[in-house]
């Protein structure tokens, strides 16, 4: 019997054409192929706000994907930045095939999708090549252990512009012992750093997404702070001496000493 989640997709009851990407009973990405610039998940939304505050709406941007699933980032990115250079890291072969099949990927779009893991793919692009880098990837409910420790952050820094950033999607709960440790490790590397959540999740009243960004250049903390304000799920931006107190000596992630995103039983994210 095979250990391999299951990979389901499956289509919205809700919204006509719509689908939902299901691994292993968790609902990791939703796609609406009619309207690729509805991201339908908060934390989604969240990533889709930093990717519309850098640089200039509507100018290209070259991004990597670290993790692919239904592509909806990808997909926003190419419907609102048309023509810009993507390439998503999806190990996952007969997902990648899945989702090729049943919900379709537009070759005007850009997208190359290379079947290799985070590291790899990293490893053999060249050194300041991206405008972007999006971390959403996942194996088995938790992020991988290996895309959170100082050596992975130092290779997607590598791969980034003197100007670009890093957004990156994690999951935990209060006390955030591992987040702290993810966002220690992204201090060391990158000079401006952020972290953005729901109240709810600050609170410690249920497990969540937490979104990171890093850049070695100022973050928009102005327009984040509008999108956030505004957001259909209002969610709060923490920089500066708040990030720091928030880190409060926490121990970053290396290879030699690292652990995937906590566990939780049947979570997935509310939309």
């Amino acid at each position: 019997m095979s250990s391999e989640p299951r990979v389901e997709l499956v289509a919205d009851p809700l919204v006509r054409g719509a689908w939902f990407v299901r691994i292993g009973g968790i609902d990791q990405s939703w796609v609406d192929p009619g309207d690729p610039t509805r991201l339908e998940f908060d934390y989604m939304a969240r990533l889709g706000a930093h990717i519309d505050a850098h640089g200039t709406p509507g100018e290209r941007l070259r991004t990597v994907h670290v993790g692919g699933a239904g592509m909806s980032l990808a997909r926003y990115i190419a419907a609102t930045r048309p023509r810009s250079p993507q390439i998503v890291l999806e190990p996952d072969v007969a997902l990648t095939e899945q989702v090729r099949a049943t919900i379709g990927l537009p070759r005007e779009y850009g997208i190359k999708v290379r079947a290799i893991d985070g590291r790899g793919g990293l490893a053999q692009l060249r050194a300041d090549y991206a405008d972007l880098v999006i971390l959403d990837a996942y194996a088995n409910g938790q992020v991988p252990a290996e895309l959170v420790t100082v050596e992975c952050f130092e290779a997607i820094a590598r791969v980034l512009l003197a100007d670009g950033a890093l957004g990156a999607n994690l999951v935990d709960q209060r006390p955030f012992g591992w987040t702290r440790r993810v966002m220690a490790g992204l201090t060391r590397t990158f000079t401006h750093v952020g972290l953005s959540a729901e109240p709810v999740v600050f609170k410690g009243r249920r497990f969540g997404n937490l979104i990171a960004a890093a850049s070695r250049v100022p973050l928009p903390v102005e327009a984040l702070a509008r999108s956030a304000a505004t957001s259909a799920f209002p969610y709060r931006l923490v920089d500066g001496a708040e990030l720091t107190s928030f880190i409060a000596g926490a121990v970053p992630f290396t290879d030699a000493d690292t652990a995937p995103s906590p566990p939780r039983d049947h979570w997935h994210t509310w939309r």
